[in-house]
């Protein structure tokens, strides 16, 4: 049983998840869970006593961590772009590159007033719903292929008061069936390559929707068939921007180009220096 200390309890988690392989830091956010506190509160109680309630249940969550349950499941919840997002197995966990691609988009379209706005393959709502909270002036359309994944988007956007459409539909085809025409497409598709599914963790390939993950042989089915209906929703002086896994900014690049043969392709890195987004202006 772990100790009551919560000092003690947190390396007790630390020694015991990298024994198991695990993110030696995941106790902390199991503990803030638990009690409820942000970081700073956190360190400042650092030598108060648990319950032993607290206690059992901090140690059942390290255990499940450890077993290979994202820290994510476990919680609930996962923070993206400065707010605090719902997210289960029907979603892809927000990641922080994904981060990245929301501001460079947000800086892409700074000039615009009320920008149409799409998001495609939603997931947790992330993307969508924090543009619409950093431009309340645009209209923004969220699209995912799974229901469970909209009602999870559906319900942070209420929770974080976003007026976001949601849409039901593959890719781009339900803006295209409405006539609807964006000024921001942004999207996260799945991009790993089937092949690495043996190489993935535990915590990930057993608990993220496959869907959200896997973008068949070579990773880029998805950036194939949005190429192709990019030219019937963006508007002209339009940005597309996409996030992709590293080393496939060049052939994403280059679908892009070859739809819009005028168009500008742009590569960004992200903070770690790996090419991972890629931008396309009309």
């Amino acid at each position: 049983m772990v100790a009551n200390k919560i000092y003690e309890a947190l390396h007790w988690a630390s020694s015991f998840l990298i024994k198991h392989d695990r993110d030696a830091n995941a106790g902390e956010y199991m503990m803030k869970h638990i009690l409820q506190a942000e970081r700073p509160q956190l360190l400042a109680r650092l030598h108060e006593t648990l319950t032993d309630e607290q206690a059992a249940e901090f140690d059942r969550l390290v255990r499940l961590h450890a077993d290979g349950v994202p820290v994510q499941h476990i919680t609930g919840t996962e923070e993206f772009y400065g707010r605090t997002f719902m997210v289960n197995g029907h979603v892809l966990i927000p990641r922080p590159e994904t981060e990245e691609l929301v501001y460079h988009s947000l800086e892409k379209i700074a000039h615009m007033k009320s920008p149409v706005i799409a998001d495609i393959g939603t997931g947790s709502g992330a993307i969508a719903v924090t543009m619409k909270n950093e431009r309340p002036d645009a209209a923004v359309y969220a699209v995912d292929l799974s229901e469970a994944a909209l009602q999870t988007a559906r319900q942070n956007a209420q929770i974080l008061n976003a007026d976001v459409h949601f849409l039901y539909g593959d890719l781009l085809e339900p803006l295209i069936s409405r006539h609807i025409k964006v000024d921001l497409l942004v999207s996260n598709p799945p991009y790993i390559p089937i092949d690495e599914r043996e190489t993935l963790s535990t915590v990930v390939v057993d608990h993220e929707p496959h869907m959200a993950l896997f973008g068949g042989e070579d990773g880029l089915d998805l950036y194939r068939k949005m190429a192709k209906q990019l030219p019937f929703v963006l508007q002209e002086g339009g940005v597309a921007g996409v996030e992709t896994g590293a080393g496939q900014t060049e052939a994403v690049a280059a679908l892009f180009q070859k739809a819009f043969p005028d168009g500008k392709v742009q590569i960004i890195d992200d903070i770690n220096g790996k090419d991972r987004m890629v931008f396309l202006h009309v």
